[in-house]
């Protein structure tokens, strides 16, 4: 989520092409056969609150119940981890679902598996919001037109659901002066009036409020009811090549959504082994909801979104993508 894709597509695509004339021996698709026939199997993960289920499941053995000796690697964002499952550097990733639409859009060969996190569908109280400093005259998403408000990404989902928020209050997204920044350097960046508002995800989202600043705008819950944010992904030669391995990564995410939705005090918990994120804090952070199934009206309305925003040059193939 931290690095624009678009910077990435095409250099990936020829990859995977110079790939394909390669010998099948080079290529790092197919997981490797550990003792007693375990798959190894890395994940492309960004280490954040969002992906907290994956670890709780790889602790609880989910995924070595299923044969699966699980590695998980951070990256910098959904943008850079996408060239590494297309490549084989990692067998699944993930990422927002913006993110795999644009490169779906331009050619690159994924496929997205299971669902990966979710928004809590509860306005003013959901892991991500638009936030403004504690003395800004700004009061409601109307006020933003004009503004200059600070996203992680550009054209990706944090300002498309921005100009919606703006759009559902009333007022006209079309002047706002995005501007990437990255979520930890938000809060500062509030309080000290370098950006009127900031689109924040937790915890960067629990920190802004502990200096003051507030919460206008649910952009997640604006866009969608319970907006699916993002999936775990795998190169479409994967899926094609081991149906076995992509059905049993499945199940064990599956599992561990449903772990991580039923016992948030240990996702609480889990969050000091892979985060940096306080344990005090981490006591007060707003969890997402992590459903076993994705929600597709939520996902048409982020592709419309992006269609109708310049985010796709050609409208991403829903149905290919989303199986």
């Amino acid at each position: 989520m931290h690095h624009r894709l678009s910077r990435l597509v095409i250099a990936t695509a020829t990859a995977v092409a110079l790939a394909g004339c390669g010998s099948s021996a080079s290529s790092g698709d197919n997981a490797e056969a550990g003792d007693g026939g375990t798959a190894q199997v890395k994940v492309g993960v960004i280490p954040i609150l969002d992906v907290a289920p994956i670890y709780l499941g790889d602790k609880k053995g989910f995924f070595k119940d299923r044969g699966i000796d699980l590695t998980l690697e951070s990256g910098q964002g959904g943008a850079a981890i996408v060239p590494g499952v297309v490549s084989g550097q990692f067998q699944f990733g993930f990422s927002n679902v913006t993110s795999l639409m644009v490169a779906h859009s331009k050619g690159v060969p994924i496929q997205s598996v299971v669902n990966g996190v979710a928004s809590t569908g509860k306005d003013g109280a959901d892991f991500g919001g638009v936030a403004v400093a504690k003395d800004s005259k700004l009061k409601s998403a109307e006020d933003l037109a004009g503004k200059k408000v600070a996203v992680n990404t550009l054209k990706n989902i944090g300002d498309t659901t921005v100009r919606e928020s703006v759009r559902k209050a009333g007022g006209d997204p079309g002047d706002i002066e995005f501007t990437e920044l990255a979520f930890d350097q938000m809060p500062a960046a509030l309080s000290e009036g370098r950006v009127d508002a900031a689109w924040l995800v937790e915890p960067a989202l629990s920190i802004a409020k502990a200096q003051g600043a507030r919460v206008i705008a649910s952009n997640f819950v604006d866009t969608a009811p319970d907006l699916t944010v993002a999936t775990y992904f795998t190169s479409a030669k994967l899926t094609k090549e081991n149906p076995e391995l992509v059905e049993k990564f499945g199940e064990a995410m599956n599992e561990s959504l449903r772990y991580a939705d039923e016992h948030p005090d240990e996702v609480r918990d889990i969050l000091a082994t892979y985060t940096k994120i306080d344990a005090k804090l981490a006591k007060s952070l707003t969890l997402p909801r992590w459903p076993t199934e994705t929600n597709r009206a939520s996902i048409e309305k982020l592709a419309e979104l992006g269609k109708n925003d310049g985010v796709f040059t050609k409208a991403p193939d829903l149905d290919a993508l989303f199986r």
